[in-house]
């Protein structure tokens, strides 16, 4: 990794140092992933087999994966890894049930109540990515919110592999949720089956998970269309961003950036500290670990776009982060709750030393589908909210019409809409 010295750049410079790898390939990608979604539009499933054969290299006669793979799955993982799924299950649910939505109901004046209500969405499409490694943890992440909300028309996709299954773990984890249906689709043409519905694929109201930048940038065209499903977020390559001072653990530090590296070529990694010594013992200790890591390849790749970055003093660190939004915000700090409150956009953050990136992929309980790409600025990570909408409800008694009607009359006429005074007016003098 590169090391820089913040207060030696100019503006560009800085822009171009917090600029995501992917900025430079959005034009080759929009154009790809159009023709696609324009392919399975018009053509349904006989383009997704197309496809699917083209990108993934397998020819598919069912893409619905079957209830007897679903149990296949299911039996085939050991005892320790269907404990750990169900712990980490527990957790996810713990956390997400204790913040979903709750039912609110307030008088706002004598007669007059007005309430706050929410209903699940149904379909949802949920993305789970395979590529060059399964995920099942964003299936529990997707699938428990979604049951939580009361969700009953779950769609699943994820991409096949070269022998037309899917990756056992992942079957496992959605066959938890009952009535769910799974699909051999993977990247930018899963997005659009449940953009467009087809034969074999329901059409659903809102997308979700995580992906490449082709997957990405499907989500977005799909949002685009006039008729098309809402989205979760904008959530592609991965991200951190960890801000360190001097005592923080140079070995922890490194084995954070090179979780997220290891995630793709495409992913982005940066450190920042006011300390010059932890940064080159973190340089170090990156080369260190990625001459063991399996994925070295991989990591290595996005560590060509990922940078050391000296800073003044940790203020300016947060200042940084905040400009940056990244999905994942790491405060190796000796006093990290001191400086919440200064942050701004992130999609998640961990905090101290004993809170590695990997405990919030997995098992802690909070989401790991989050904001990318400086989304954070305006967007939150994933909740039971997010698989719900919500209604409000107003009622007013004869004596409730009494005390407000008289305001929604004066409004009303301010305004030059005579027939809202009069919808006022005629009840008013309705009352006894």
């Amino acid at each position: 990794m590169r090391r820089v010295v913040w207060s030696e750049l100019d503006k560009t410079q800085r822009e171009l140092l917090l600029q995501r790898p992917t900025r430079n390939l959005s034009a080759e990608v929009r154009g790809n992933v159009q023709a696609i979604m324009e392919d399975v539009a018009l053509r349904g499933d006989a383009a997704l087999r197309a496809l699917t054969q083209h990108f993934d290299g397998v020819a598919l006669d069912d893409l619905a994966v079957s209830a007897a793979e679903m149990a296949e799955a299911s039996e085939s993982l050991s005892l320790e890894l269907r404990d750990a799924i169900e712990a980490a299950g527990s957790r996810i649910e713990a956390f997400h049930n204790a913040t979903r939505p709750r039912s609110v109901i307030v008088e706002t004046a004598p007669g007059v109540t007005c309430e706050r209500i929410s209903r699940p969405i149904n379909p949802v499409g949920l993305y789970v990515p395979a590529g060059s490694a399964p995920l099942p943890s964003t299936a529990l992440m997707l699938t428990i919110p979604a049951a939580l909300a009361g969700c009953s028309n779950i769609v699943l996709c994820t991409p096949p592999r070269k022998d037309g299954s899917v990756d056992p773990i992942v079957l496992a984890v959605a066959a938890r949720i009952p009535g769910i249906r799974v699909f051999k689709l993977g990247g930018a043409q899963a997005i659009a089956a449940m953009t467009f519905g087809t034969a074999s694929v329901p059409r659903c109201n809102k997308l979700f998970g995580p992906g490449n930048s082709f997957v990405d940038e499907a989500k977005r065209q799909a949002a685009q269309r006039s008729d098309g499903p809402a989205i979760d977020m904008p959530a592609g390559p991965s991200e951190v961003l960890v801000i360190a001072d001097a005592g923080a653990n140079a070995e922890f530090i490194a084995s954070d950036l090179l979780s997220q590296a290891e995630h793709g070529a495409d992913s982005q990694v940066f450190l920042l500290s006011e300390s010059a010594e932890l940064l080159d013992a973190v340089s170090a200790a990156v080369d260190r670990q990625l001459e063991t890591l399996p994925r070295r390849e991989i990591a290595s790749k996005a560590l060509e776009v990922s940078r050391l970055v000296q800073v003044r003093d940790l203020q300016e660190a947060i200042d940084i982060s905040n400009d940056y939004a990244p999905e994942h915000l790491i405060l190796a700090l000796r006093a990290p709750r001191e400086w919440v409150d200064r942050i701004q956009s992130a999609g998640t953050v961990f905090m101290g030393d004993w809170t590695p990136e990997s405990l919030g992929d997995y098992c802690s309980g909070s989401n790991h589908v989050l904001p990318t790409g400086g989304a954070a600025r305006a967007w939150s990570g994933l909740s039971v909210a997010s698989f719900m909408t919500s209604l409000t409800l107003q009622t007013a008694t004869s004596t409730g019409i009494a005390n407000i009607g008289p305001c929604a009359v004066t409004l009303a006429e301010a305004e030059g809409l005579e027939a809202h005074a009069r919808a006022a007016r005629l009840r008013l003098a309705a009352l006894p």
